[in-house]
């Protein structure tokens, strides 16, 4: 800081030539000379360097002001210097060591909060803290993260603790301010000694979802698949198995061995079945302790062509003048390469009535009718093949007379 006397005799003069003296420093600690004063200029500066906030936070001098160069009349007055803060005092924990037990499975799990100290102004980035895990933790287990009073390491568990496989964690802490040392100061560390508490863990299916691909024709009372659980506890227990999602009811399993069976025909074109897969679910459970374990099968089934083809059986009525085109759509409930394109065939003497043909997609019979001067009713006899080569015969009514001429449009019935 500057200081400055004003003189009101003759600018220049040695009666307004004005010095600057230090005569007091309080408190005279560390020395007593901490403050040195330009006797011209006023301007004070630090003389030394032990300046320390945390001891001496305030000092007051007492400054002397004199004419003719310093040897002439006098005032006095005060300098008020105060020791703003730096970032020179290390925060320290309290405790070197800390043992503690957290259960396994627990994810947020609070492990331990570790207090600490600083010197530095508090509630400043100077005194404020953060923290790091440096060793014992290679897996990311565990996370720190600095407390609501800015003055305290809180460690949680990141993810699930495995009693079975790592019972014990050593971890070494550091801290540090939010802000760097003003000069260099070693950390302190703490370590904390993490035992993991057994807990029961549930039955686990390996894998999770099995995929099992088998035909739909498969017998009743035939084996599916052999699925079981283990148990990840050090004293494992005894494992029961239980169907917990079968929505066609078509399956069983071994209580005791987990074998699964077929009880019922399989179908996949039932309406349980997606994309030609059915899922079943099932349970593993314990004993002894209530902990269930929960896997999945899929059943891919394998396509058979057991469904024919069908066409929509619905009496038609046309017009003995002018009959036209009738087209029949033909479905089929198997999956592609028993299914579209299909073949179709007219049958005892169905062929002095109609012609018939597939249309270009192959899905859609086409029948042509041939045009009748009197009024008939007859049978059509049809016979439709699927690409697999499995038929179906259809016996479709027809009735020609001159009523349905009135009405008559383009005809196409679908099943």
């Amino acid at each position: 800081m500057e200081v400055t006397a004003t003189d009101a005799d003759e600018p220049g003069s040695a009666n307004s030539d004005v010095r600057y003296t230090i005569i007091n420093q309080e408190p005279e600690l560390p020395s007593r000379n901490m403050f040195v004063i330009n006797p011209v200029t006023g301007g004070i500066r630090v003389n030394a360097a032990e300046l320390d906030r945390e001891n001496i936070p305030k000092y007051t001098l007492e400054i002397q002001a004199a004419d003719l160069e310093g040897n002439g009349l006098t005032c006095f007055g005060k300098s008020i210097i105060t020791v703003t803060d730096s970032n020179d005092i290390a925060p320290q924990f309290e405790k070197s060591l800390n043992t503690v037990s957290v259960p396994e499975n627990k994810v947020n799990a609070l492990v331990v909060k570790m207090p600490v100290s600083d010197g530095d102004e508090p509630h400043s980035s100077n005194w404020a803290t953060k923290y790091r895990i440096v060793d014992g933790d290679p897996g990311g287990m565990f996370t720190v993260n600095t407390g609501p009073s800015r003055l305290e390491g809180i460690i949680t568990t990141a993810k699930p603790l495995d009693f079975e496989k790592d019972n014990r964690y050593t971890l070494l802490v550091t801290v540090e301010n939010e802000v760097p040392f003003a000069t260099p100061l070693p950390t302190s560390t703490s370590t904390v000694q993490v035992n993991v508490e057994d807990r029961n863990d549930a039955p686990v299916f390996d894998p999770v979802e099995k995929v099992v691909s088998i035909s739909e024709h498969l017998q009743v009372d035939s084996d599916l698949v052999l699925y079981t659980a283990i148990d990840p506890d050090i004293m494992a227990h005894k494992l029961r198995y239980r169907m917990d999602r079968d929505p066609a009811k078509w399956l069983d399993i071994n209580s005791e061995t987990g074998m699964i069976k077929t009880k019922h025909s399989l179908d996949r074109e039932s309406p349980f079945v997606k994309d030609g897969k059915y899922r079943v679910l099932i349970l593993a459970i314990e004993d002894e302790i209530p902990a269930t374990g929960t896997g999945t099968i899929l059943i891919e089934l394998e396509d058979v062509n057991d469904n024919a083809p069908t066409i929509g059986d619905t009496p038609l009525k046309l017009c003995n003048q002018d009959p036209r085109l009738v087209r029949l759509a033909v479905t089929d409930r198997d999956g592609p390469g028993f299914a579209e394109a299909f073949s179709v065939e007219l049958l005892e003497g169905s062929n002095m009535y109609c012609t018939a043909q597939m249309d270009e997609t192959g899905t859609v019979v086409e029948l042509t009718f041939k045009a009748m001067r009197e009024q008939r009713n007859f049978y059509i006899n049809l016979r439709v093949t699927d690409a697999g080569g499995l038929k179906q015969d259809h016996v479709i009514h027809v009735t020609m007379n001159e009523d349905s001429c009135m009405t008559w449009g383009d005809f196409c019935v679908r099943s």
